[in-house]
């Protein structure tokens, strides 16, 4: 949990306009790069290095003395006859691990200090001071140097000083002196004081009247200032995060507060001026056996009321409190035995539309909640769970209301002899709860259903056996499917429907296949090329299930995987009739050496001996009355499964999907992906994708992912480094289908040794949480980020979106 303080100051930012005398402090002019033991990179340069080269501390001149002692070194030496000693030349003091180098060194009778007439030279531990002359305590560590110039070799900090002293506790005091991180000859900014005090040892330092130049140009003052000199994390303020609309400033000021070395927090009052104060924080905390966060926000009334929504009501959420609350917590009670905590909740659906997440990237669509404990031994795996979450929609409908399970109980165990047999045995008791008013659904048989609550007990045990050889497998396999439930309906006046309900299935199935190999030579490299011919036959009898709830299923879509499969649903509360052959053959191409994939191949179809009358109605006697549905459940074969996953060189990579309907002669997807990658971080992503309208049962027509169309997109995305210190950002999503651009991103990030620039243009349309296009509506933004090496940086950080809209994208660390 190394959170890094990026900058603090405890009084706020003023305009340098404000700053009057103070600002008057004029450290010295800067050395060469040649006397700060800078070394400009060579032939040995890093790929990743974006500083023109590193600090190098050379070897100490005199090996260390006794402790305690001093040892000298030098060209001629004067005694005098009261005592005092005069070393001319190149002399050399050393005490432990402070040496000194000048032209002329004064001793006095008393032995206690030394007197430096320079240019001198001061080295301590990856630490160089050079000035003009100095005076040096003989007994302790402290020192005083007058037109002093300063590197910290490992934290690449330098800066000059009219005068910089080391007090007795190892403490570095500066009088008019400037620090930065910038290599020497470039001062793009540093940080000027009139009296600054570095700390080592705690690892921050301090100045008064302080300002922040960019090349020479004041921009900010501080009265009194805190900040980092190492990767240690500190109390106090970040810096301050800033943003602009067309009718609205937000300001956000974050604190953080180092609590101990294993708790922290960060505290951000934020300024919104159309809609108030919104305060929020964010508490850490790792433990030997757990960890655990929480966060949260809060906006007593908002004033102006209105959502980025145009669709909302004018002022809908004027005058009420927005707020969130996110808890998380994981650990473990044995290494067999861990546990997981979560609490997520948010005012309204809109909270995050509206007013994002200083802390971490939320998901927007729902708000989790969870109480688990979960046991795996070598047989047996338990697990016990409360579950449910928040839907964040807005409005959020009766039956669109998500179910709790209070409690989830599941066990699960394998059995395996040396023969091939193997047993299974796979159980869950859930109670399904959810907080509805039954009389306000809408008055059909399906929604009887939706009012539905109550437990569900559901065992899958299985018995099977597995011969695996080289050249091919066979796995017979039988499943017992059996369902109880208890169901309460609370005041919805269903009838007669029964409140108990069992169902038992029998799931059987026959997986088989061979392998065949050949020795290749392609372009004078070994390969190993497959044969792979593959049969799957399952079959699942029709079980009435009309009067079944919906607690947490939907059918699948039909792929590849589907193919080898006998289970059409997911989750337990239908089980699809099946008689259904598949016959499939794939292809693969092994590099001889390593035995690395480079090209597979793969192409199927399932051929069905009934039609599949058990759909989410769950009536056997019924096939459904919308004609895609109907067509698919009494089709008499699947589509047409074609992949390819091809490994063209180190960089460039190409996957392909097809699924084709050979009787109606038409795509229902499809799909192609090129990729490539660099080892310089450099990412492209080509792709086009496909998909019928409807081809997908899961999705219902309210859903917001459901389009009521044939979708046709395309996707195209890069992170190009252009040089050492530039990256290009992009990424256009186009729905070709409606002739518009889904998203459009373009951003550039400079990445210098001593600051780093991030700024990106983001346009995108909102689906309003509905599947219809008529409601959509486009958003757009300006991100903006700069951060000053040793500092820290402003504006709100981007890398995590970037990483997910742009796959290959590498997050550069500022």
């Amino acid at each position: 949990m190394g959170k890094r303080l990026s900058w603090t100051a405890l009084a706020g930012l003023v305009t340098a306009a404000f700053a009057g005398g103070p600002l008057q402090a004029a450290p010295p002019e800067s050395l060469p790069a040649e006397q700060l033991d800078f070394q400009a990179w060579g032939d040995e340069r890093p790929a990743d290095a974006r500083c023109r080269g590193r600090y190098v501390m050379p070897g100490y001149r005199l090996p260390p003395p006794e402790p305690g002692k001093v040892a000298s070194e030098s060209s001629s030496a004067h005694y005098g006859e009261d005592g005092e000693t005069l070393l001319r030349g190149e002399v050399v003091l050393r005490r432990d691990t402070a040496q000194l180098e000048t032209p002329e060194v004064r001793v006095p009778p008393s032995r206690e200090r030394a007197y430096a007439e320079g240019p001198m030279a001061l080295r301590d531990q990856g630490l160089l001071v050079r000035g003009s002359a100095a005076e040096l305590s003989l007994v302790n560590d402290a020192a005083s140097i007058d037109e002093a110039h300063y590197v910290v070799h490992d934290q690449r900090l330098r800066g000059d000083a009219e005068r910089l002293a080391r007090l007795e506790d190892g403490r570095y005091r500066l009088s008019s002196a400037s620090f930065t991180t910038c290599d020497p000859g470039d001062n793009l900014w540093r940080l000027v004081g009139g009296d600054v005090v570095l700390d080592r040892e705690s690892g921050f330092g301090t100045a008064r009247h302080a300002r922040l130049e960019v090349k020479d140009v004041p921009v900010f003052y501080w009265p009194w200032v805190r900040f980092p000199i190492d990767d240690r994390r500190h109390t106090g303020f970040l810096w301050p995060t800033v943003g602009f609309s067309s009718d609205s400033l937000d300001y956000a000021q974050p604190f953080y507060w180092n609590i101990a070395p294993d708790q922290d927090a960060t505290i951000t009052p934020r300024w919104i001026s159309d809609s108030g104060l919104l305060l929020g924080g964010q508490y850490r905390y790792l433990f030997p056996s757990a960890a655990g966060q929480v966060e949260g926000a809060w906006l007593g009334s908002d004033d102006a009321g209105s959502s980025d929504n145009p669709n909302d009501p004018p002022r809908r959420f004027e005058g009420e409190e927005r707020w969130y609350l996110d808890y998380r917590h994981a650990g473990t009670l044995d290494p067999r035995t861990h546990y997981r905590l979560r609490y997520g909740a948010a005012s309204d659906g809109r909270y995050f539309d509206d007013f994002g997440s200083d802390f971490a990237e939320q998901n927007t669509s729902a708000m989790p909640r969870l109480a688990q404990i979960d046991y795996r031994g070598d047989t047996w795996r338990l697990d016990a769970r409360a579950q449910g979450f928040q839907k964040l929609d807005d409005p959020l409908l009766e039956q669109d209301k998500p179910f709790y399970r209070l409690p989830s109980l599941s066990a699960s165990a394998r059995w395996r002899q040396e023969s091939g047999f193997y047993q299974q045995w796979r159980s869950n008791y859930s109670y399904f709860w959810r907080d509805i008013d039954e009389t306000a659904l809408p008055n059909n048989e399906h929604f009887d259903r939706e009012a539905a609550t109550g437990s569900r007990l559901h065992l899958s045990p299985a018995l099977g056996w597995r011969f695996d050889a080289s050249w091919g497998h066979l796995e017979p396999r039988l499943e017992w499917l059996g369902t109880a439930y208890e169901l309460d309906y609370g005041d919805r006046d269903v009838g007669d429907r029964d409140t108990s309900l069992t169902r038992s299935v029998p799931v059987t199935s026959v997986d088989a296949g061979l392998v065949f190999e050949r020795e290749l030579d392609l372009g004078g490299r070994g390969y190993r090329q497959t044969l792979e011919p593959r049969a799957n036959y399952a079959y699942v009898p029709e079980r009435d299930q009309r009067d079944f709830p919906d607690f947490d299923t939907s059918e699948r879509a039909f792929s590849w995987g589907q193919l080898w499969s006998p289970h059409r649903f997911s989750g337990s509360d239908r089980v699809g009739d099946l008689n259904r052959l598949s016959l499939g053959v794939a292809s693969r191409l092994l590099e001889d050496g390593s035995g690395r994939q480079r090209l597979s191949l793969g192409l199927g179809q399932a051929l069905y001996f009934e039609d599949r009358t058990i759909d989410m109605a769950g009536n056997p006697d019924e096939l459904p009355t919308n004609d895609a549905d109907r067509y698919r459940a009494t089709r008499d074969r699947s589509p047409l499964v074609a992949n390819a996953d091809w490994q063209i060189t180190e960089r460039w990579r190409t996957r392909w999907q097809w699924l084709y309907d050979d009787n109606l002669e038409r795509t229902e997807r499809t799909g192609v992906d090129l990729q490539y990658r660099s080892p310089q971080g450099h990412a492209l992503n080509l792709g086009y994708h496909w998909e019928l309208e409807g081809f997908d049962p899961s999705l219902d027509r309210t859903d917001d992912d459901f389009r009521a169309y044939d979708r046709e997109e395309y996707d195209v995305s890069f992170a190009w480094q252009a040089g050492r210190r530039l990256d290009l950002i992009g990424r256009l999503l186009y729905d070709n289908t409606n002739d518009r651009s889904l998203e459009q991103l373009a951003g550039v990030q400079w990445n210098d040794c001593c600051y780093g620039v991030q700024l990106v243009w983001r346009e995108w349309i909102d689906d309003n949480d509905t599947g219809a296009v008529t409601d959509d509506f486009t958003d757009r933004g300006v991100f903006l980020r700069f951060v000053f090496k040793g500092l820290g940086g402003v504006g709100r950080e981007a890398d995590s979106y970037f990483e997910e809209a742009i796959p290959g994208y590498r997050s550069t660390a500022f």
